[in-house]
């Protein structure tokens, strides 16, 4: 091993309120008390209680993926683990996220964006 994960940093526009968007996803804290990164307007940090940190940088000329064109890729996305799929799916539409696939050929996920246009999964445990 070289290296271990320290957080996943997603570029957007409003920092603040993509943190709390993934907040109400995840739990955790938002901008923690953490040695590894310095709190700005321009950069806000979830410590989700499963471990893995988010961070969330602003970039004032962010283009979000446009899914599931190639010409503006999504170059990764999130899967979260949901025990009721239908119930989480209402949930994020409620936080902001729009439905980029609805999963109506019956598999256990479904393809939303975030506030910012990010991709994520909800996939089905």
């Amino acid at each position: 091993m070289i290296a271990d994960l320290q957080c996943v940093v997603l570029d957007c526009t409003h920092p603040a309120e993509l943190a709390a968007f993934y907040q109400t996803l995840l739990g955790g804290s938002v901008n923690q008390p953490d040695q590894r990164w310095a709190l700005s307007d321009g950069w806000a940090t979830l410590h989700t209680p499963s471990g893995p940190v988010l961070a969330f940088q602003r970039v004032t000329d962010h283009q979000p993926p446009v899914w599931p064109d190639p010409g503006r890729p999504q170059q990764f996305h999130l899967d979260f683990g949901v025990t009721d799929l239908d119930r989480a799916h209402e949930r994020v539409l409620t936080l902001g996220a729009t439905v980029l696939d609805d999963g109506a050929d019956g598999r256990g996920w479904r393809i939303y964006a975030d506030p910012e246009g990010h991709p994520f999964c909800l996939v089905r445990h």
